[in-house]
């Protein structure tokens, strides 16, 4: 599952068959909390399945803004605790990165919408591997930005990425995939999120009194 971006997605994965037997996204910025256990009923459903049925819980890991990403996060761990099964995260530019790499025949970039004018990013080799760490800013501060480049921050900024390709939003699907290969290659589990900025809600300094003491 991955809420790291406006999308809330889930997906299903036999690792027997290698195949994606659930899957179902849908758009709503200001509503994963809502949308999150609908859509993961849904993908359950459409692979006959039960939680019980689970073997392992995928995560996206953002970048993301705080309030969205940490509702993926917190399911995930709340549902991998209760099942007694290990939940794995993915840095969610990485899964749009799995996905562009096999058409993209260079050096590309992934960037995602941060909000407040600023995007989330990071450069990948031509075979999907990432080069350094994600970051965030301004889209016009982004070194490189004459390379292709995915996901919906670039969507967002046509002014700054002329090269815009395919995908706009993290495939559950291919996450699914990508979390098995680490389990099968003995990958350690990380959970931690990639917040990267400080949230947008921040608690208020305390009133004044203006009562006699």
């Amino acid at each position: 599952m991955d809420t790291a971006t406006e999308a809330v997605g889930a997906a299903v994965l036999d690792t027997d068959s290698g195949s994606v037997v659930g899957r179902a996204m849908v758009l709503g910025p200001m509503a994963h909390g809502e949308q999150l256990g609908p859509v993961v009923a849904d993908v359950l459903a459409q692979g006959g399945l039960r939680p019980a049925d689970l073997g392992a819980i995928g995560v996206g890991r953002g970048p993301g803004p705080y309030t969205g990403l940490r509702v993926g996060l917190v399911h995930a761990e709340v549902l991998g605790w209760t099942l007694g099964i290990p939940v794995h995260g993915v840095c969610t530019l990485d899964v749009l990165a799995a996905e562009a790499a096999p058409t993209v025949a260079a050096d590309f970039l992934v960037v995602t919408d941060a909000r407040r004018r600023e995007v989330y990013w990071a450069a990948y080799g031509a075979g999907g591997a990432r080069i350094g760490d994600p970051q965030v800013g301004a889209a016009l501060d982004i070194p490189g930005r004459d390379r292709p480049a995915v996901g919906a921050g670039a969507t967002r900024y046509p002014e700054a990425f002329v090269d815009r390709r395919p995908p706009a939003f993290p495939d559950p699907g291919v996450l699914a995939r990508l979390v098995a290969a680490r389990i099968a290659a003995e990958v350690p589990i990380d959970v931690s999120p990639l917040y990267l900025r400080r949230p947008d809600a921040v608690a208020g300094a305390p009133r004044k009194r203006v009562t006699p003491t």
